[in-house]
């Protein structure tokens, strides 16, 4: 067998982001992130629909109109964040079974109580948070400014929700 002694130069480095200036290798801890968020996100959307639709109580005007501000919300984030992986020239597309094996939030089969369903927002929002400082590391790891604005937007407007949910809380 023969081994080639090759030195890697930028003449031998192929680039395939060149307007970007990063390589797949260089990309592929954070599209790995941003699809653990892009499932993280999906499964939290799916869980708000059904926190809107299933509301009940003396809270259920303002929580039905809370949960829809919300999936709203991430309805938009999903959306950036998938563009964001096309923009590495990755392909975001998950089955519903890959986001449900790889999603750190988990869907609830039973409807509970305004407050816990409030709860269970906020636990979620802290799963948010990991996913979003991991890919953030990632992208912090390799100068992608644009990456980090994204997902710094993303922490601004999660600790906001999270401060407006706590307080509901009290």
């Amino acid at each position: 067998m023969l081994i080639m002694n090759t030195t890697l130069t930028k003449e031998n480095i192929k680039k395939p982001f060149k307007k970007l200036g990063f390589t797949y290798l260089d990309t592929a801890e954070i599209v790995v992130n941003l699809k653990q968020l892009l499932a993280d996100y999906q499964v939290h959307y799916h869980k708000l629909r059904n926190f809107h639709w299933n509301v009940e109580g003396a809270d259920f005007f303002e929580l039905h109109q809370e949960f829809e501000n919300e999936y709203e919300i991430v309805k938009k984030r999903i959306d950036i964040t998938a563009e964001r992986i096309r923009a590495f020239g990755q392909n975001p597309a998950m089955t519903l079974d890959e986001i449900s094996k790889i999603s750190k939030i988990r869907e609830r089969k039973d409807f509970e109580t305004s407050r816990e369903m409030v709860a269970d927002v906020l636990k979620d929002y802290g799963k948010i948070h990991e996913t979003i400082l991991e890919a953030l590391d990632a992208a912090l790891s390799i100068g992608d400014v644009a990456t980090e604005q994204m997902l710094t937007d993303f922490i601004r407007d999660l600790e906001k929700r999270n401060w407006m949910f706590t307080s509901w809380m009290k």
